[in-house]
């Protein structure tokens, strides 16, 4: 697909410079003069930029709201010469703590020692109002920093990792395994019956929320393989011919999202309570409809994400 790369979270402008991580001296000198991009609870540090823009909020290695961070800074890479690097903080006096049973946080939260106007927030409220470069610094400091943090123990023998390589790896003391960062490919499918394309809603969605199928790999599986196979155990429907399209890095926690076009040989759904909700064809004149607004009952995919850029380009007959 020509516009693969054009894709939300996917630019692939970050020099992620993977010589500079094990030069812990030349590493020490980056950050005196580096950029630290302060992360709470997976949310950057944003401010507005005008006309719905969001820019980061870099700050310097002295800077207070990184004094009491979590853990040592990772370094992402390099951007224009400049060392950027990525710090977990901890929460602060007056925080919301209590945020999880939310579907997607739509606050913003002003830190005490940050900047007025600035606040932490959600990337997936803002996926097409950062620049694509601090789009990619922001899903990749949060994929990162979120491994660290769910990966702090060695999976071999059990003792407590220490993080290396500038923060791409932790190293167990006890046994002497390495691990490093996972990413876990899932594939989303854009699945067409002539005129009509698959769509479908999880428990637990916005009310009137619709998007493609998606689902995760499995061991030994092939992307083709694995697009047929979800789409079968979601909804009984056989996908023939399948070819790939485009991909996303989602940082929610740690997925590649591997976009996918597969032709049905059938179109009866039979659902699967346990997978989906709901899962239902429309026409392009119905997406067009439901882009435009103006179906409240069928709402599309969030901007920025994969699916809508797969089903944009579907309707403007992009896909090649």
């Amino acid at each position: 697909m020509k516009l693969s790369e054009t894709v939300s979270l996917g630019a692939g402008l970050l020099d992620r410079a993977a010589t500079v991580r094990s030069d812990k001296a030349q590493l020490k000198e980056l950050q005196k003069t580096g950029q630290f991009l302060p992360i709470w609870r997976g949310k950057p540090l944003v401010k507005t930029g005008g006309q719905g823009a969001y820019n980061l909020v870099m700050v310097g290695e002295t800077h207070p709201i990184i004094a009491k961070r979590n853990d040592p800074p990772v370094f992402l890479g390099l951007s224009e010469g400049q060392a950027i690097f990525a710090c977990s903080i901890p929460d602060w006096e007056g925080a919301n703590s209590d945020l999880t049973n939310t579907f997607l946080d739509t606050e913003t939260h002003p830190h005490p020692q940050a900047e007025e106007g600035t606040g932490f927030m959600e990337i997936r409220m803002m996926l097409t109002a950062l620049s694509p470069k601090e789009a990619e610094i922001a899903a990749t400091a949060r994929a990162i920093l979120e491994w660290h943090r769910s990966h702090q123990f060695c999976a071999a023998c059990g003792e407590k990792s220490d993080m290396a390589q500038a923060g791409w790896q932790r190293d167990c003391p006890a046994c002497g395994r390495f691990h490093f960062p996972r990413t876990d490919p899932v594939v989303i499918m854009l699945i067409t019956h002539g005129n009509r394309v698959l769509l479908g809603r999880s428990p637990g969605w916005p009310e009137g929320m619709y998007s493609l199928l998606a689902g995760f790999m499995e061991p030994g599986e092939t992307i083709e393989a694995a697009t047929r196979r979800e789409v079968l155990e979601e909804t009984n429907i056989q996908v023939g011919e399948v070819s790939y399209l485009a991909s996303q890095p989602w940082p929610f926690p740690a997925s590649l999202m591997i976009g996918t076009q597969g032709e049905a040989l059938s179109d009866e759904i039979t659902l699967d309570p346990h997978e989906l909700e709901d899962a239902l064809w429309i026409t392009r004149e119905e997406a067009m409809t439901s882009f435009a607004g103006g179906n409240p009952g069928l709402l599309p995919a969030r901007p920025g994400s994969i699916a809508h850029f797969l089903l944009r380009n579907w309707l403007a007959d992009r896909l090649d």
